[in-house]
């Protein structure tokens, strides 16, 4: 009898909590840095088909991120688990999804860190419409890389790039719902707009590239150089324009985990630390065939980095 009133006393306890819009902490893996240590695994988050970045490959996760997430899982005695993230609608959603709540469909599958997030103190600290911080749930650690915006162009169709306004009048392709194709759409009053083209990848705009449909292609520059590797006997080359009025042309990328994991952080963070210091990034960069800028956040640190 007793027994039974327990169980019924949890259940209670339980639907009282989600009543209250409270997550049941025990459907939600707690998984500290001494339970991923003991467990002898980490889940790295990245996200799924994002080449170079994170990509599988014959069952097999590939890219700059999962190569780097292998390392920090040696560095932490640990193996290497690829955890798949399909993004939503915004960063926010991924991080609620997959590092500090769960997707509602599986409240118990988190990643223990995730890759390719800012390392941005405006992200960090950006509030909602009522004052409260968005991602106070998140703690965001280990810049491992300075991205950056960049246009790959076709030499035949123009002689440089040295201003985005030449799009006025040449096509260029984007990928659909990206910073690039609003910015494209948007800046010098639209009227580049009708010479944007939009496509479901950096890669399909290539294709378009290849097929003489655009004359150009914007996106990050290391997927503009993984696309390029495709195409060596085409002229295509990278442009060296800047972007007027585009809110983050260069910004540094870095790891997320969940704020009460301060530990975990602190251990991830020493291992990228060390291999962004004694080279071993620049040199998996380097691996893959990618161009390789060091985080802004290490120029007050070991000063600022020569340019390319």
């Amino acid at each position: 009898m007793k027994a039974a009133f327990r169980v019924l006393l949890a259940v209670f306890v339980m639907l009282a909590a989600v009543a209250h819009g409270q997550q049941p902490r025990l459907l939600i893996p707690d998984r500290t840095l001494d339970i991923i240590q003991d467990s002898g695994f980490l889940n790295v988050g990245m996200y799924k088909d994002f080449p170079p970045y994170s990509y599988e490959e014959d069952g097999e996760a590939k890219g700059v991120d999962a190569d780097l997430g292998r390392q920090i899982a040696e560095a932490l005695g640990v193996e290497f688990r690829p955890y798949w993230i399909i993004p939503d609608e915004n960063l926010g959603d991924d991080l609620r999804n997959h590092i500090w709540k769960g997707h509602y469909l599986s409240k118990s599958r988190v990643a223990d860190i995730m890759m390719r997030v800012p390392h941005d103190s405006v992200f960090k600290y950006m509030r909602d419409s009522t004052g409260e911080m968005i991602n106070e749930q998140v703690v965001f650690v280990a810049p491992y890389q300075q991205e950056r915006w960049q246009i790959a162009f076709d030499t035949n169709k123009l002689d440089e790039v040295n201003t985005v306004a030449k799009f006025q009048y040449h096509p260029i392709g984007v990928e659909i719902d990206t910073l690039p194709a609003t910015y494209m759409t948007s800046s010098f009053g639209g009227r580049m707009r009708d010479q944007v083209h939009h496509y479901m990848s950096v890669a399909k705009a290539f294709e378009a590239m290849a097929s003489g449909e655009v004359s150009a292609v914007m996106g990050m520059r290391a997927e503009l150089e993984h696309n390029l590797k495709f195409y060596p006997d085409r002229p295509f080359k990278k442009a060296s324009n800047g972007f007027p009025g585009i809110s983050k042309p260069v910004w540094d990328v870095g790891i997320a985990i969940r704020h009460t994991h301060r530990a975990l952080g602190y251990a991830v963070e020493g291992a990228v630390d060390r291999m962004i210091r004694n080279g071993e990034v620049a040199q998996l960069y380097q691996r893959h065939g990618l161009s390789f800028s060091r985080p802004g956040y290490y120029d007050a640190i070991l000063g600022p980095e020569e340019a390319e």
